[in-house]
């Protein structure tokens, strides 16, 4: 069995995960490579960061935060032993782990890259969220059915992600 450790963000307004990857050895040039392509997408994809909250590790070097001010980026370190300081990356860890790493059998860090990529798609497009009225980061809530013949007639498709372990419900057509 071999350790990874997964470097990801979150939009607190949005809650959408970024995962930027994950290795058996993380060190300082891995990070800032992951940070380099985050501003490289940020930028392609016309989004607006003005903060970064992160912990006080030992991986992430000074040149990461420079990187990060370069793109007007400003980091925020989070107090030593205050988790709630990022509350809403901590969840999401909790999520992540309770939902998809404690169910899945990882076989190996390709498979756990491409179960990371389809959790994150799950957790941005389907999942829904409390802090956004039951809505998923990159889906807005349906509007409610209030018609009861419609309710009777209501046709739910599930289907099964990585083998099971997350599910994905729509209405079928």
């Amino acid at each position: 069995m071999q350790r990874q450790y997964i470097l990801a963000v979150i939009e607190h307004a949005t809650r959408r995960v970024r995962v930027l990857g994950t290795t058996a050895h993380p060190n300082a040039s891995w990070v800032i490579q992951a940070i380099k392509n985050l501003v490289m997408d940020l930028e392609d994809a016309g989004c607006r960061a003005r903060y970064l909250i992160r912990d006080r590790d030992a991986k992430f070097p000074a040149l990461m935060d420079e990187i990060l001010s370069d793109a007007s980026i400003q980091t925020v370190l989070t107090g030593i032993r205050m988790p709630r300081m990022n509350a809403v990356m901590e969840r999401w860890v909790q999520s992540c782990r309770r939902e998809f790493l404690d169910p899945c059998l990882i076989w190996n860090e390709r498979h756990l890259r491409h179960a990371l990529l389809e959790y994150e798609r799950v957790y941005n497009q389907q999942r829904a969220h409390q802090a956004l009225a039951q809505a998923a980061p990159l889906r807005t809530v349906p509007d409610p059915i209030t018609d009861p013949k419609r309710i009777d007639d209501l046709n739910i498709r599930r289907r099964d992600r990585l083998g099971g372990v997350l599910h994905e419900y729509s209405h079928a057509a």
